[in-house]
């Protein structure tokens, strides 16, 4: 057995002894498992070494920005807009609200990319929807959840950025970003249908009915009120589309070289311009100047924060886990047993679920998702769809898996439901989860955006 296998079991304890035993943030136990892991392998001359490589990372910078443009969408309230006019569209079927928290609440986890923060933001408007037009309350918590985790799979979730990190130190210059979160859409067009289709079979088997008519918005008003806020993933998704579909016919041939560089610099001015739209359609609903979106900042730093902390020092155990080249001695061990691809499909999604109830999917990726596409591409699978797939069984699944779903949690405390019930409930979310990933997995479902 390798050594490296006992560094990850150190690593868990210590975050576990942390984060569960002494209930510190999550944050502090990333810190303390990185110091326990240069002590464990000696090498404190690169202490300082691995958090300055982290801080010159781009890619940490862009899951900063995006992070600080979901709370100048959250200022500005334009998502509400957006919620109002789902649910004119849906409220008035049968289970109509529970489709809109679907839509709205992964529309919001995609731009925040935070599946607890997003089940508080949106779920405060959807889950008393969805009880007061007769979902029970724990239906309600895991509608919500589902969809606000299945946010951190879908661009621009800062998960995707540390696994398009993974895919690039792996394969360099073989892949654009462009092309993997058209590769994302593609994959995350599937779990929203199972999602909806598990939503129908559970409004049948509840006998849920549509929303009482007095609270479904005008569809007119909604529109006339909130358009412009429709135009946000088109201001987000489209410099993406257009350089994955035409960098090799127009930008090459106008920009030459600085083709690449265009793709490169996408993903930190695209949350600038979104920023900035929000601003200015947003104006009317809230303070937008410079003196009032500092403050806003300031009340806001606490939450955004330990996210960046969080990920800072994952990213920082990452390093060093590269140096000790972890990742391959794992992928290489895991290898050598032999397993088939199938016998792979089933074990890592589910050793990521584990995973999850203690590490949040940035961590996961930053830390295992080498391994994970090396040990999946040696095997016969797609190294692209595998990368694509990280964020499906880390961020998306981290805060489902009890006992430590921070995401059920937050959705239960505003439901008002019981432990029991919503736990039992949860996991047919999750299992559901787990075998679509399985299937995407083994390649048997086409992927739009696939290469």
């Amino acid at each position: 057995m390798p050594i490296e296998i006992l560094y990850l079991v150190a690593l868990l304890v210590a975050i576990v002894l942390v984060f569960v035993v002494f209930k510190r943030p999550i944050y502090e136990a990333m810190f303390i498992g990185y110091i326990v892991m240069i002590a464990i392998t000696g090498h404190w001359s690169e202490f300082f070494t691995h958090l300055f490589s982290t801080s010159t990372n781009t890619l940490f910078y862009a899951i900063v920005a995006f992070l600080a443009v979901a709370q100048i969408f959250g200022h500005t309230r334009v998502i509400d807009d957006c919620i109002n006019i789902i649910l004119a569209i849906f409220g008035r079927f049968r289970g109509g609200a529970g489709y809109v928290a679907l839509i709205g609440s992964t529309f919001m986890g995609a731009l925040s990319g935070s599946g607890a923060g997003n089940v508080a933001a949106t779920g405060v408007f959807t889950i008393p929807a969805m009880k007061k037009s007769g979902f029970p309350a724990h239906l309600a918590a895991n509608i919500e959840m589902s969809a606000s985790t299945m946010g951190n799979m879908i661009p621009p979730a800062g998960v995707i950025t540390a696994a398009f990190g993974v895919l690039g130190a792996l394969y360099p210059d073989r892949y654009t970003m462009s092309q993997f979160w058209l590769l994302m859409w593609g994959i995350s067009i599937w779990f929203i249908i199972q999602r909806a289709i598990t939503l129908y079979a559970f409004c049948r088997y509840y006998k849920v009915q549509p929303m009482v008519p007095e609270d479904i918005p005008k569809l007119g008003e909604s529109l006339k009120k909130g358009w412009r806020a429709l135009l946000l993933p088109v201001i987000i998704f489209l410099p993406f589309f257009l350089d994955a579909q035409l960098k090799a016919t127009f930008f090459t041939a106008q920009l030459g070289k600085g083709a690449s560089n265009l793709s490169s610099c996408i993903l930190l001015f695209t949350p600038g311009l979104a920023a900035l739209y929000a601003l200015l359609i947003g104006r009317k609903n809230s303070e937008t100047s410079p003196k009032a979106i500092a403050t806003m900042f300031a009340g806001q730093v606490k939450s955004i924060v330990p996210v960046c902390a969080t990920i800072f020092f994952a990213y920082s155990i990452s390093n060093l886990f590269n140096v000790l080249d972890f990742g391959t001695n794992i992928g290489n061990f895991i290898s050598d047993w032999g397993l088939p691809l199938w016998v792979l499909a089933f074990f890592i999604p589910l050793f990521c679920a584990l995973l999850g109830m203690v590490l949040p999917g940035s961590s996961q990726t930053a830390i295992f998702g080498g391994a994970i596409v090396a040990i999946m591409a040696g095997a016969g699978a797609n190294p692209f769809l595998i990368a694509g797939m990280l964020p499906v069984i880390t961020g998306a699944m981290e805060g489902m898996t009890p006992p430590l779903a921070l995401c059920m949690y937050t959705a239960m405390g505003i439901a008002g439901s019981g432990m029991k019930e919503t736990t039992k409930n949860c996991l047919v979310w999750v299992g559901l989860h787990y075998a679509l990933s399985v299937i995407v997995m083994l390649g048997i479902l086409p992927i739009w955006g696939l290469v």
